[in-house]
């Protein structure tokens, strides 16, 4: 005959069961939320936030209704262990590669990734204009980065950042011959200085020992670039930059100068400067204002040592390698006249004003994109 079932309800098995259910559910109750706070202590300080060029710091957790939030991390930098040397490769130098991109060429995106220097090493930022060719850009670039940093671990960038810049671009177009009229040229280049500035505000990190200034439209350049140029262990150094072209009249290809804002300043450019208005800059390259520096992009000569360095006065930006700490000193990309000076002519014054001397390579080429 079956047991009643109260008997079976009282059963000693069932009651000892349920009352190991109920010690468990109250120890993991009770536990779970010490747990987590012990967790989020012991998680290390040292950690990286989602872009690895900030400060890291961890997120707040939700404490119970009594108790104050737990202080997120100080964090410590030992800057005085960053180091700049001739061999960036072996003392593990971190560079940052900057782009103000209008424009977007395969052929940079390639030799960015070609480039031997360790990918883990690099960081990349862009800022874009938010203009029908910037949305362009915008596109491309985001497709090739996705491909990139997808692939093989060796061809990744330690982290790529991209900005849209939030003001308006004063050139309807970015062709070649608008971006070059002299009319243009106070106005574009104070655009371009505000967009440098705000790319390396951003970007520039506590562990950065280089910045590699790098124009969207420079297409083909050695892949040693970077060791090459950090192994003259100088503060602003910038190779120089010409052009492939096809001469119709010798019927083949041959190159030019292109970049012309790398110079030796001049007496006559001096007192040209001394004659104009506080908010007046000097132009180089224009028949309307020919100053008489020495132009880097006429030093070149390819019998004569490619190792060659002479000491500049002003710069271009096409392609310049500066110390991380020119930047940190103070020397940005003025978008105002200092000195008669604005943009990257600018800046290697300012810099100047803060004992960094600039330097360049008449024989150390790379290439512009040919329009």
């Amino acid at each position: 005959m079956p047991a009643p079932r109260s008997l079976r309800r009282q059963n000693p098995i069932t009651i000892v069961l349920a009352g190991i259910l109920c010690i468990g559910f109250f120890i993991f109750f009770f536990s779970s939320g010490n747990d987590a706070s012990l967790s989020a202590a012991n998680q290390p300080t040292g950690g990286t936030a989602s872009n690895v060029l900030s400060p890291p710091s961890l997120p707040f957790r939700k404490s119970k209704s009594n108790e104050p939030p737990a202080a997120p991390p100080v964090v410590h930098y030992y800057m005085n262990n960053l180091t700049t040397s001739r061999d960036p490769v072996g003392n593990r130098e971190t560079v940052l590669i900057l782009t103000p991109l209008a424009r977007f060429y395969q052929e940079y995106w390639d030799n960015l990734v070609k480039l031997n220097y360790p990918h883990e090493l690099i960081s990349l930022g862009f800022i874009i204009p938010k203009t029908k060719e910037g949305n362009a850009a915008y596109t491309a670039l985001q497709a090739q980065v996705t491909k990139t940093q997808g692939g093989p671990k060796t061809k990744r960038f330690a982290s790529v950042t991209i900005l849209r810049q939030d003001t308006e671009s004063p050139l309807q177009t970015q062709s070649e011959a608008e971006r070059h009229k002299m009319e243009n040229q106070k106005a574009r280049r104070a655009a371009m200085a505000k967009a440098r500035n705000s790319l390396l505000f951003t970007t520039l990190g506590p562990s950065t020992s280089w910045v590699l200034w790098m124009d969207s439209d420079i297409v083909e350049y050695p892949e040693t670039l970077i060791q090459d140029l950090a192994s003259y262990d100088v503060p602003i150094i910038a190779p120089n930059c010409f052009q492939r072209y096809y001469d119709d009249n010798k019927k083949t290809m041959d190159i030019r100068p292109y970049d012309f804002n790398n110079w030796i300043d001049s007496p006559v450019a001096k007192e040209l400067a001394a004659k104009m208005g506080k908010d007046d800059i000097l132009l180089e390259g224009y028949d309307k204002m020919p100053t008489y520096r020495s132009l880097m992009a006429m030093m070149y000569d390819a019998s004569a040592d490619p190792r060659l360095k002479v000491k500049l006065d002003g710069v271009g930006g096409a392609t310049l390698l500066v110390k991380a700490d020119v930047h940190r000193d103070g020397a940005m990309f003025p978008p105002f006249a200092f000195y008669h000076l604005i943009e990257t002519e600018g800046f290697a014054k300012m810099a100047k004003r803060l004992n960094w001397e600039s330097f360049g390579l008449p024989n150390y080429l790379v290439y512009h994109y040919n329009e």
